[in-house]
Order: C-alpha cells, then structure tokens, then sequence
C-alpha cells in the first residue's frame, strides 16, 4: 500500500511568511536569506498582496517555528543576525514550476493562468499560457498517496471570461467570501480603483524593496534600523 503524505494546512499568516520568502528568495537575492525585520516588512508591503496583513514580529516568528516544524523553514547558519530561507520545494514535493504558481496564489489570492503567467514574470518565465495550466492541472490532480491536490479551478465569477485558481494549503476555498469579493470589486468605480492602485503598488515595491535593502546594510554594518515611517497624518 502506497504511503499517504499529508500536506500541511497553513494559517493565512503561515502562508504569508512562506511565501514572502519564496518571493525575495527570487527577486531579490541579495537581501535573502531573510532577517525578521526584513520578512515582516515583506509580508506587510501593499504591493502585490492580497489580503493586505499587518503581521507582527511575534506573529512572524510563531509562523516562521510552526514552518520549521513543518520542514518548510530553514535558519539559515553563519550571520550574526538570525536568517530564514525556505524550504517550499523539498517540503511540498513539487517541481519548481508549481512552487512558483503556488507561491503567486498565496501571495496575490486566486487569479487566472494568464495573470499567473504575467505576474510569475519575474520568479519564473513561463513559455505561454498553456504551460502554466498544465501545472495547475498537475496540482489540481495530485495524487492522494503525494498529499493531494494542491489548487482548484473556481467557478466563473460574474463578467469573468476566464476561470480562476487558488491553492488548497490553507485548507477548502470559502466561496461564499469569494462571491462576496467579487461583487465589491464589480461596483462602479471599481476599475478606475484597481487602475491607481496598481500605480501604487509599483511605487510601493520599489520602496518595500530599497527598506529590505537598508534593513541588510544596517545590519551587516552594526547600525541601527531606520524607525518605520508613519502613515501621513499619524505623526
């Protein structure tokens, strides 16, 4: 008889770190692996997150022990500050195309495998848009004795002329919350919204990214992290 893996069912913030590390591990290799600071500012950065969280470093470092526990986290040895690095692949038993969509859906919620072959741009470059849904086929069909499926094909939300995915690691979609979602994001207005806040999450990465990088030279140099800027009108 064949030996069932079970998957690990994350928390929403679990998924949040795991995949924060999955992300800069990619696209920003210098800073990585990830100081607390760091880690924590890239869970809580407004750009290409959804939801958007206010994770604490408590909540961070309860996450990063319960990965570890998992086989999903490593610390990383040899800084004087300690650093984390993921261990998504090995962990979960996939490929690295499949860890590349899965950690996207974690990240940015359930999307279309066309936005998942644009937004996977910089983690990974995908041939086309039938590349990537052989994957999430792959992961849709994965096999129980390998922990089972890993995502699942949405129904078509309304208007909608392509159906979404979203990943199984924290447990069953809600899809009545889903609906509820979507409905919001169809109220008139609603595109001129997504369009400035687009704008707004290009400007806000390269900040989130130019403070990970500030955060590592401060650290490496003995000097000490800059305060956290307050939003305009909390000061």
């Amino acid at each position: 008889m064949p030996v069932t893996t079970p998957t690990p069912i994350l928390t929403p913030i679990e998924a949040r770190v795991l995949a924060t590390l999955m992300e800069k591990a990619r696209t920003v290799p210098d800073s990585y692996p990830m100081s607390l600071n760091t880690l924590v500012l890239g869970c809580n950065q407004k750009t290409s997150r959804d939801p958007i969280m206010n994770i604490s470093d408590a909540q961070a470092l309860t996450a990063l022990d319960e990965l570890k526990s998992a086989g999903l986290v490593r610390e990383a040895s040899g800084s004087r500050v300690a650093r984390f690095e993921h261990n998504f692949q090995r962990g979960i038993g996939v490929p690295e195309q499949s860890a590349v969509v899965l950690g996207l859906l974690m990240l940015r919620g359930p999307q279309t495998a066309g936005e998942l072959r644009l937004n996977t741009e910089r983690w990974y470059r995908f041939a086309d848009i039938s590349s990537v849904e052989g994957f999430l086929e792959e992961l849709q069909d994965r096999a129980a004795e390998k922990g089972g499926p890993l995502v699942v094909k949405l129904p078509r939300a309304p208007g909608a002329r392509e159906q979404r995915w979203a990943h199984l690691l924290c447990g069953p979609v809600d899809l009545a919350a889903l609906a509820a979602a979507d409905a919001d994001a169809a109220q008139p207005g609603a595109g001129a919204s997504m369009l400035l806040q687009a704008r707004i999450d290009v400007l806000e990465n390269e900040v989130a990214q130019l403070r990970a990088t500030v955060h590592k030279l401060c650290e490496e140099l003995g000097l000490p992290l800059p305060p956290p800027v307050s939003p305009r009108g909390q000061d």
